[in-house]
């Protein structure tokens, strides 16, 4: 990917003549927390010196430093008559935060909120989910669909698989309880969870249970939960309304290293 797609972006945040930090490393920064971040990518040839001194209002000698920053560090390759490449490839990191107040936070919205649960089938899952779980042909699982509601109001639709929920799973209890009070019920204690959050556009079935139009934007979260011997026992999927809902992180340093 070319520098100039992201060049417009980044000449938002103009160097200051007046501040204290020199200009080449503002710049240097600039384009060093770009790179870091992945917004510029592997392979992405930057703007020349001349390029960069003209977007900037800033001299060649400026621009010229700024780079050689970066390359000194190991971030951009620098070669006569080919330009300037960044070198450094993106990896995200999952941010970790402590598991118990997670599932304390889990179990208050819903000890907090109303369940009604649409579906409860113990059925053979798909083969991406069934590959999840690491399971025999013919092994099935616990596949729920539910809806949590708060002031009249739906804000989450559900939907999940689960493994060794053999009691306590009849359609009354598990609009009583949480699911984590379940769990524990049956034997199963949740020692780690992954979680991955993204967004979609609501299909039917999601839009009906939370009163928007097909399509409407959702905020997505999917969780899988894992035992003291990281089994998967857990794997579910939520949509909800960001109207009704937002997530929240209280992070220190301890809590990410």
């Amino acid at each position: 990917m070319s520098f100039d797609t992201q060049f417009d972006s980044l000449q938002q945040y103009p160097l200051k003549e007046n501040s204290p930090t020199p200009l080449y490393f503002q710049l240097y920064s600039l384009l060093k927390q770009n790179i870091l971040n992945g917004s510029l990518e592997d392979g992405s040839k930057l703007p020349t010196e001349l390029g960069l001194s003209k977007a900037f209002s800033i001299s060649r000698i400026t621009a010229k430093r700024a780079l050689d920053e970066l390359s000194a560090e190991g971030l951009v390759e620098r070669r006569r008559a080919k330009g300037t490449h960044v070198t450094h490839k993106y990896e995200p990191k999952p941010v970790k935060a402590p598991l118990i107040g997670m599932l304390q936070e889990l179990e208050f919205m819903g000890q907090h909120s109303d369940a009604k649960v649409i579906d409860i089938v113990h059925t053979r899952p798909p083969a991406d989910i069934a590959k999840e779980f690491g399971l025999a042909n013919g092994e099935q699982l616990l596949k729920m669909t539910r809806v949590r509601i708060r002031d009249n109001e739906a804000f989450g639709f559900y939907s999940s698989w689960s493994k060794g929920l053999d009691k306590f799973n009849d359609k009354a209890t598990l609009e009583s309880m949480t699911r984590l009070e379940v769990f524990r019920k049956n034997g199963i204690v949740i020692a780690h969870v992954k979680q991955a959050l993204s967004a979609k556009a609501a299909n039917l079935k999601e839009a009906t249970e939370l009163g928007v139009d097909t399509g409407f934007p959702l905020l997505t979260l999917t969780r899988r939960s894992f035992d003291k011997d990281e089994n998967l026992v857990d794997y579910l999927h939520a949509s909800y309304h960001p109207d009704r809902f937002q997530y929240h992180m209280d992070l220190t340093p301890e809590s990410i290293k």
